[in-house]
């Protein structure tokens, strides 16, 4: 519930401050002095409408989805509007869109002002039929559940197959391109590291005849090698110094020479074209360990492909199961349903003939299966489509609905806000609505503007509207200012005693409504 309401510098308010009830909270007034300016403004501050107060802000006991929302929850949580220069939004002086803060006040609060058929959706409907069967047996509500885990169960297989008979339909195509692309990798078969090697080989071959040639031109040295010799032993120097130094230069030299001579059994032309193959896998893969993985996944999703007809019958298998077990269960769901029907329409009629409305017609159709089973209701008033109707019959069958859903509601439904739902009703229209108004507030906050007596002698909370020269102000009246107020609504601005003495027989008769 909202708590508490401040607004501040609005059109003709300068500043008022509300504390609120739980229940029938009513607003009345003399026309002009404010009341749906009030409403507006109350709005605005949960991002319901757009206004130009300086501040409007609203004190609620809500519980914030704080995962969803990113807010932490206070022990009150205060929904603001500012406006200076342009509009800005709070929750608990959290800065944010109003989208956003709107989103999160959907949760909670409600405006009935205009057509909205949100309480005739089938999803809305069918769950109030099923609470009132579920008040007398929990058998549907387990069914409900177990229906709904199977269907979601059912979607997924039918998108698994939907893929398959997709990739069906492509099959022989995405085969041969798996199978071009593993061939065009193993024609090549490369070798992780090869690259390398052959890089090498050729720039050993690029240098082949400079070397050799060098290694004979330096093989010279070792002609004059007994004459360095003889000239140590002359000298009486020790030449094992020598004879070492010339025996590990004769093997470099050997060692090369056969390296670069076995190069002559080398293909140069069959080196370079491989380098060229290996190249281009390089240039479309980035490397060969990347074009040997590439080859890999291509090896998987082929054998994928030729196993898929088993994929297929094991998930039809399952398909044809799932599709018994929603059909079944979606046809007890309806059993259920169609038995508690009749009731349902006749309490909703009870409500209806209350407020002064032609009956309504229930029906029940058969449609494709969904996450609610395979039904569909519909509400006409007296043959008429709910688009066709007048918009004051519309909010009055609307009002039956969320009694009906009332009746089996444990917790607090939120917030709901009606800008003179009983305008140009008769006082027996008017009572009946504010009969419906005072069953809905035992589970909802009702705020409601009122011109007719009968429903504002039902409010568990009395606020006046009114002008005190061009500026609005607001007052929660006492019982006997109730009193007087109810009178004025009744016969004007010069209260007669009849009127004082109806007013009071009003309120001694709403104490009475349960």
């Amino acid at each position: 519930m909202i708590e508490r309401f401040y607004l501040k510098d609005y059109l003709s308010f300068q500043e008022t401050a509300l504390d609120l009830k739980s229940g029938l909270v009513v607003f009345t007034g003399p026309s002009g002095s404010g009341k749906s300016i009030l409403m507006e403004s109350i709005l605005a501050s949960v991002g319901g409408t757009s206004c130009d107060a300086s501040i409007c802000e609203s004190s609620v006991t809500w519980s914030i989805d704080e995962d969803a929302c990113g807010i932490e929850n206070d022990e009150i949580n205060i929904f603001k509007h500012i406006k200076k220069e342009k509009s800005r939004y709070f929750i608990n002086n959290q800065s944010l869109s109003k989208k956003s803060i709107s989103t999160i006040a959907s949760n909670y609060l409600r405006h009935l002002s205009l057509k909205d058929f949100s309480d005739f959706e089938n999803e809305n409907l069918l769950n109030i039929l099923d609470n009132r069967v579920g008040a007398k047996s929990q058998k549907i509500i387990k069914l409900k559940e177990s229906y709904k885990k199977s269907f979601l169960e059912y979607q997924e297989v039918k998108k698994e197959l939907d893929i398959i008979a997709e990739e069906e339909r492509k099959i022989v195509e995405l085969k041969e391109f798996a199978a071009y692309e593993i061939k065009k990798i193993q024609d090549i078969n490369p070798n992780v590291g090869e690259d390398e090697e052959l890089l090498q080989i050729k720039k050993a071959l690029s240098k082949k005849e400079k070397v050799l040639g060098s290694i004979e031109s330096a093989n010279e040295i070792f002609n004059y090698e007994h004459l360095v010799s003889s000239a140590l032993e002359s000298l009486d120097e020790e030449s094992s110094f020598f004879d070492d130094a010339m025996n590990e230069l004769r093997s470099i030299l050997e060692s090369a020479q056969e390296r670069f001579c076995a190069l002559d059994d080398v293909d140069v032309e069959e080196v370079l074209n491989r380098i060229e193959e290996l190249s281009g896998l390089k240039r479309r893969y980035g490397s060969i360990d990347e074009a040997l993985e590439y080859k890999k996944q291509k090896e998987l999703e082929l054998a994928k492909y030729e196993n898929i007809e088993v994929a297929k019958n094991d998930l039809q298998e399952r398909y044809e199961k799932l599709t018994l077990d929603i059909q079944d269960k979606a046809e007890a769901l309806t059993a259920f349903r169609t038995k508690a029907l009749a009731a349902f329409e006749a309490d909703l009629n009870k409500y209806l003939d209350d407020l002064y409305l032609r009956e309504a017609e229930i029906t029940l159709t058969t449609v494709p299966h969904n996450l609610l089973g395979q039904d569909k209701l519909e509400i006409k008033l007296n043959q008429t489509q709910l688009s066709k109707i007048s918009t004051g019959e519309f909010n009055r069958l609307r009002l039956a609905i969320l009694a009906l859903k009332s009746e089996f509601m444990s917790s607090q439904g939120g917030v709901l806000m009606l800008d003179e739902i009983d305008a140009n009703l008769s006082g027996e229209e008017s009572m009946s609505v504010a009969k419906v108004l005072k069953q809905l507030s035992k589970h909802f906050q009702i705020f409601v503007i009122s011109h007719q007596p009968q429903l504002t002698s039902m409010g568990d909370q009395h606020f006046l509207i009114y002008k005190d020269g061009n500026i609005s102000k607001t007052k929660e009246l006492s019982a006997d200012e109730r009193i007087d107020e109810i009178a004025r609504i009744i016969s004007g601005e010069s209260i007669s005693n009849e009127a004082k003495k109806f007013a009071k027989e009003l309120l001694e008769a709403s104490k009475c409504v349960s």
